[in-house]
């Protein structure tokens, strides 16, 4: 059994798609909870077929000995003119998560994104980067809902993902600059920071201080190529097969344990495939991704 530092669990998106609605739309609650289970895993996210009442989903998650880590929250802090009523929406989202037990808030920016941002429309191509003021005015919103998540004694980790506003390493970086570091922390993912043109081993070591979750998911690289060449939009990178777990793709994940490890990491870390499960199905590609794991910390503890 894996022997880590921090606490692995493996996000559901693995089996159904959040982006991509017919990737597993099948699939039930059951079948995931009872191979995450299967897996030897104990953290798991929100998804869209989990049992929406706290009851009955703490119910469900204990009895197979799951954690509910934390659960995805778009916000449009970017247009000051939607902030109370984000503020308002983030507050009962953070209660939920506390009634849960959950620590952690996944919580990214959707203005100027293609498929998330609700002022968009169909016949646009392109996803609209911020201006000087709509970065402002993301910060103070962040910090504003940073601050009730401190309420319930949870954190706001910002997930920089791709097709949205914060996806570069430069907006990540300028993200981190703009908000209150007692506030507003990161939800660090190798995938996206990848397919944002960063290199993830220097977004961790930059940014290691703010870190406060972990999304673990691998690129493959000449889906990546192809899709850019293509110049496809994000949710067309993933019916392509852009993502897949740690040890599938082109991301070395040694350097990155190693430095996780070695700087004493102990929060959560979620395996992430994205992918069509029909495809590469969830619980054989988590498999194998906890056998890569294994194998890079039997290296690492020689």
């Amino acid at each position: 059994m894996l022997k880590l530092p921090f606490k692995l669990g493996i996000h559901p998106i693995n089996w159904v798609g959040e982006d991509v609605k017919e990737h597993g739309d099948n699939t039930t609650f059951e079948q995931i909870a009872d191979d995450i289970q299967a897996l030897g895993l104990t953290g798991t996210e929100m998804g869209r077929k989990y049992p929406t009442d706290p009851a009955a989903l703490k119910k469900e998650l204990s009895k197979r000995g799951i954690q509910l880590v934390s659960q995805w929250k778009s916000v449009l802090f970017s247009d000051p003119s939607y902030r109370e009523q984000e503020l308002n929406d983030y507050r009962k989202h953070v209660e939920f998560l506390k009634e849960m037990g959950s620590t952690v808030i996944s919580t990214c920016e959707v203005g100027g994104s293609l498929h998330f941002d609700p002022r968009r429309t169909p016949n646009e191509k392109e996803v609209l980067r911020l201006d000087e003021a709509g970065w402002q005015s993301l910060a103070e919103g962040l910090n504003a809902a940073g601050a009730i998540a401190q309420e319930y004694g949870l954190k706001l980790t910002y997930h920089h993902h791709g097709g949205t506003a914060v996806e570069q390493p430069e907006e990540i970086d300028r993200l981190m600059e703009l908000t209150d570091p007692a506030k507003v922390f990161l939800l660090y993912d190798t995938g996206h920071a990848y397919y944002g043109g960063a290199d993830p081993l220097t977004v961790l070591r930059e940014h290691y201080d703010r870190i406060a979750y972990i999304h673990l998911k691998d690129i493959r690289q000449e889906v990546l190529d192809e899709a850019r060449a293509e110049q496809v939009d994000f949710v067309t990178c993933i019916r392509k097969g852009v993502f897949t777990v740690p040890g599938d793709g082109c991301l070395d994940f040694a350097p990155i344990f190693a430095e996780l490890i070695t700087r004493g990491y102990n929060g959560w870390a979620m395996l992430e495939g994205e992918q069509d499960p029909a495809a590469h199905p969830a619980y054989e590609y988590a498999k194998k991704s906890l056998q890569y794991i294994e194998a890079l910390n039997s290296k690492e503890s020689r």
